[in-house]
């Protein structure tokens, strides 16, 4: 992640590293997943930690997709998920559509397109990617 400049705010982005990714994913993405799913990451440096990997490895046993994983990540491959290909593009076109003023206005702006993307809609989107 880089410094960014927002309006007329600067803020410094952190780096994401294998610990913050981590804390992320247990504290709250795994609760999140229903019991079997098959996690998917890609190849990115803080996915493949040692710190990440082998968590992975005792809450998806045989069940993760990565660079690492049994079921492994294809090289230089092109992002392959509904979240790449259409969420973020989605998100990032509704957030900056108007001038964001502050942090917190960024946040609320990042959480309100977020919730209001319909189920009907990501149903649709997977389906496409099928």
């Amino acid at each position: 992640m880089h410094d960014k400049v927002i309006g007329s705010f600067f803020f410094a982005a952190p780096t994401l590293t294998s610990k913050i990714y981590l804390d992320m994913l247990q504290l709250y993405a795994v609760l999140q997943f229903a019991e079997g799913v098959i996690f998917q990451q890609d190849g990115a440096p803080p996915h493949y930690g040692k710190i990440v990997r082998e968590p992975l490895y005792t809450t998806f046993p045989q069940r993760w997709i990565g660079r690492g994983a049994v079921m492994a990540w294809p090289p230089r491959s092109p992002d392959l998920t509904p979240l790449d290909f259409y969420l973020w593009g989605n998100v990032k076109q509704h957030v900056y559509s108007e001038r964001i003023n502050n942090f917190n206005n960024l946040k609320q702006r990042i959480t309100d397109v977020i919730h209001s993307v319909a189920p009907d809609v990501l149903i649709r989107v997977w389906e496409e990617l099928d």
